[in-house]
């Protein structure tokens, strides 16, 4: 029963690192970018932007789990990897929260502002597409990068220790579906701001903008922490769960502060009318 339990736990961890992962800088910018080119092009498909997006990005983290598991018998994850991973990390979360904050404050006032990721930014071409499977080959390109590999191969390795490759294989369609449920809510956001673009929408994006910027720097500030002093990185052990929850309700909690912001701004100008 206890380790029953412990996979269960293990399961909901994943799938909450999953949702965490969607609601990356780098993923919102792109599903912005393709949800904005096919609102124009092909009006149905935008709303599902963020899920094709998610579908073709899970599918090369379920090859990669597999993989790993598959060579886990001969093969661990070697200890620096880690070290690494959480100096990419903080590097990375830096750069893209004073990235997101200049957006917000040098955005024209008549403008929606747009997530900015470092990946989107350098592959902006690609987030010109339509079919549903190119949109999909985007998604998969995307997790061909070192945060997603050592994500994949750290749960993969994880997964053996509770059984074999079917195992590894739920706990990847664990993080898939964590990841389309963020990705895939996000893509219908979008589209539904872009459609509209008045004035509660530009300060909808500003807000979420603002808290992009602030979870990234607080989290590369934790990641600092965590690094720097071994207290607070054994407070941190197994309490993975709570935090990637904090962050997701803390993203979601932005979309309802913008959208109430609005509202009243909205209504105080029919007033003043």
């Amino acid at each position: 029963m206890e380790s029953l339990n412990e996979w269960i736990a293990l399961l909901a961890l994943v799938f909450v690192l999953g949702a965490k992962h969607g609601l990356d800088a780098d993923h919102l910018a792109t599903i912005d970018g393709l949800t904005r080119h096919n609102l124009r092009i092909a009006p149905a498909r935008a709303r599902w932007c963020g899920s094709l997006f998610s579908l073709g990005h899970g599918a090369i983290v379920m090859l990669i789990a597999l993989a790993v598991g598959i060579a886990s018998s001969a093969w661990e994850v070697p200890g620096w990897m880690e070290d690494l991973g959480t100096w990419i990390s903080i590097g990375f979360l830096t750069l893209l929260g004073i990235l997101n904050l200049r957006a917000v404050l040098t955005a024209p006032a008549d403008e929606m502002v747009a997530t900015i990721g470092l990946k989107a930014g350098l592959l902006r071409r690609l987030q010109a597409t339509s079919h549903p499977l190119a949109i999909a080959a985007v998604g998969a390109l995307f997790a061909l990068s070192f945060d997603t590999m050592s994500q994949a191969a750290l749960f993969a390795v994880t997964a053996t220790q509770h059984g074999g490759i079917a195992h590894t294989l739920a706990l990847g369609a664990a993080f898939t579906a964590g990841m389309l449920l963020a990705d895939g809510a996000n893509g219908l956001w979008i589209a539904g701001l872009l459609r509209r673009a008045d004035h509660r929408a530009r300060i909808a994006s500003r807000v979420m903008g603002l808290m992009v910027a602030g979870i990234s720097f607080a989290v590369a500030g934790f990641g600092l922490a965590r690094w720097l002093r071994t207290d607070i990185s054994q407070w941190y052990e197994g309490k993975e769960l709570l935090v990637g929850v904090g962050v997701i309700v803390l993203l979601a909690v932005s979309f309802l502060v913008g959208n109430w912001l609005a509202r009243g701004d909205r209504l105080a100008g029919a007033t003043a009318d």
